[in-house]
């Protein structure tokens, strides 16, 4: 019985040492074949020009260069970005400069200003002097009146009576500017619409000399049917100052902050909130009853209630924040753009020329791409020999 154990344990021992050689043996065909092809891999050009690339890429970072600069260079570099903090103090200071030359210049475009608010509501009328306006199509227009001249009968009435119903000023001119600005036509609401008709001028009010940084924001409504205000401002706090955790980021001075009003709404005139009906049920009693709740409404108005950046450095979540970049950029757009070029955005032309400047930039974009791909084409897909006749150089003329 024990010649049959150690028979079959021999046996066993025997198989298993078959099978660890045969794992060996296969083990070791497999690492020739990855060698061998491995080897055919590093002989293919291609693919040896395309890890040369990725290492001269990954070596020739600007951080893993300075990390190999000696301490005494590094030290060098250190003294260059000093210099180069005391240059962004200097330049907030000149941009508080700027800010001096906006006050004093907004004074003397204000006497322009109130001359085109008194047009506009129509407590004067211009002179033929002034408002004597040489279009660029005029020879169109002269066209045009030569053929006025022909018209019949009918429409030469037509053309009395509408000049007999002449409106005062010009009507609903602010309103007008908000409808052609996307930007600001996507905050009003439909029920925003008559209110701003009663809007007749928007100032913009510098800081005063030794006062922190900032602009304010005046909308001016006649006496109306919605609220007692005859101003509705809002202010734009401004900082001109490199932060100290990243001075290398100053651009130029940016706003930190705004405040709105308080607006006097008439009796249930406030466009900014909606009363709702509700239903509670009594848990013991089973009674129902009907409670009413007034809840916040989407309004342009609530433009004059923005939210509170927090003083104590706590962070805002992401929609709060990108409420408040929006309330910054129309702000700011209602300082350079709509105040200083009202007539402009009325008529229509001053968005004709941002879109054609938004779309020039496109169009410089799309072209650059388009040469960079042209070139890495070139580079990858030209002949020497086909392309020996020709210089490069002369595929960009």
């Amino acid at each position: 019985m024990a010649r049959v154990d150690t028979s079959i344990q021999m046996a066993d021992n025997s198989k298993a040492e078959d099978a660890a050689s045969d794992s060996v043996e296969a083990a070791k065909h497999a690492s020739d074949k990855k060698e061998k092809l491995a080897d055919q891999v590093m002989q293919n050009p291609q693919v040896l020009a395309a890890l040369q690339e990725r290492l001269d890429s990954s070596s020739h970072t600007p951080s893993s260069y300075i990390e190999t600069l000696p301490k005494a260079v590094k030290r060098r570099i250190d003294a260059l970005k000093q210099l180069q903090v005391k240059c962004a103090h200097i330049e907030a200071k000149f941009y508080e400069e700027v800010h001096d030359l906006e006050r004093k210049y907004a004074a003397l475009y204000q006497p322009l200003f109130d001359k085109r608010r008194d047009f506009v509501i129509g407590e004067a009328e211009p002179t033929d002097a002034e408002s004597e306006w040489h279009s660029e199509n005029e020879e169109e227009e002269k066209l045009a009146g030569d053929l006025k001249n022909k018209v019949v009968i009918e429409e030469k009435e037509a053309a009395a009576a509408a000049e007999e119903s002449n409106p005062k000023g010009i009507p609903d001119f602010w309103f007008t500017i908000f409808r052609n600005v996307d930007m600001l036509s996507e905050l009003v609401q439909e029920y925003d619409e008559p209110i701003l008709k009663h809007l007749q001028d928007i100032k913009v009010k510098f800081s005063e000399p030794g006062q922190p940084m900032s602009f304010s924001l005046e909308f001016h409504f006649e006496p109306n049917d919605y609220f007692t205000n005859s101003v509705l401002t809002k202010t734009y706090k401004m900082k001109s100052e490199p932060d100290k955790t990243d001075p290398f980021s100053f651009e130029g001075p940016e706003i930190v902050d705004c405040e709105g009003c308080t607006i006097e709404w008439k009796k249930g005139k406030n466009v900014t909130v909606k009363t709702i009906k509700k239903k509670q049920k009594h848990k013991g009693r089973g009674t129902v009853r009907t409670i009413t709740k007034q809840v916040p409404n989407d309004s342009f108005f609530n433009f004059f209630s923005p939210i509170k950046v927090s003083g104590d450095g706590e962070s805002l979540d992401e929609d709060s924040e990108f409420t408040l970049a929006t309330d910054f950029e129309i702000g700011h757009f209602f300082r350079e753009r709509i105040v200083p070029r009202a007539v402009l955005y009325f008529t229509g032309e001053a968005i004709e020329d941002d879109d054609n400047f938004e779309e020039g930039e496109e169009g410089e974009e799309e072209e650059l791409e388009g040469e960079e791909e042209g070139e890495e084409e070139e580079d990858t897909e030209s002949d020497p020999k086909k392309d020996s006749s020709q210089p490069a150089e002369c595929k960009q003329q």
